[in-house]
């Protein structure tokens, strides 16, 4: 499948829309890697309390067994501790869990920052670029067979921009209804020059040369 146009004004532009897209890209996963190095700091209280409610936990269960170790009365002793070390399990898994929603968050805003803008432009991108690629790959299986030139010069005459049409000589619409083929390669040429590619007679050209 042909990528880019054979004429320099067009090929720029495509390779130009090319580099945009790609930069385009960029920026918006670079983007992304900032947003989401940002939101993570919001973690950071996080990780705090998770090492606060683990720290409760440890000392006091170090302390329920001490007092476990009371005769008669440990275990009297050690049962407020035991539940201040419950309550030290539940604050670290609160903290972790807040790390849990601050990673998931963080992760959510950066793939939608480089997703929608992204995709919004390789849908523009891809619209512009696969019809263009389309519409020459179709004109250039008409092109190789001069009675298909007929059609790219009927397509010249419905769709050209009248300017365009106003540009060729005198008289060429009366004798491409007559079937000269001179008028003929003159509207299927200016067809082919819409979309970037070489004339119908450069092409046979071409094709000669190769025969000699």
């Amino acid at each position: 499948m042909r990528l880019y146009a054979d004429r320099p004004v067009l090929r720029t532009r495509q390779l130009t829309a090319d580099l945009l897209l790609l930069g385009w890209a960029v920026l918006w996963v670079l983007v992304a890697r900032v947003v989401h190095a940002a939101v993570l700091v919001l973690a950071e209280p996080g990780v705090q309390l998770e090492s606060l409610g683990r720290s409760i936990g440890e000392t006091m269960g170090d302390a329920a067994g001490v007092a476990g170790d009371v005769p008669l009365v440990g275990d009297d002793l050690s049962s407020p501790f035991e539940a201040l070390g419950e309550t030290g399990d539940g604050v670290a898994g609160a903290g972790q869990g807040l790390q849990d929603a601050v990673h998931t968050l963080a992760w959510v805003l950066a793939v939608a920052l480089v997703v929608i803008p992204v995709g919004w432009a390789v849908v523009r991108w891809a619209g512009w670029r696969l019809g263009w690629a389309r519409e020459a790959a179709a004109a250039d299986r008409l092109r190789t067979l001069d009675p298909d030139l007929e059609l790219l010069a009927a397509r010249a005459v419905a769709t050209a921009p009248l300017p365009a049409l106003a540009g060729l000589p005198a008289g060429t619409g009366a004798a491409w209804r007559a079937g000269e083929p001179t008028a003929v390669r003159a509207l299927a040429d200016l067809e082919l020059h819409r979309l970037g590619l070489r004339s119908s007679r450069s092409e046979r050209g071409v094709d000669r040369a190769q025969l000699r």
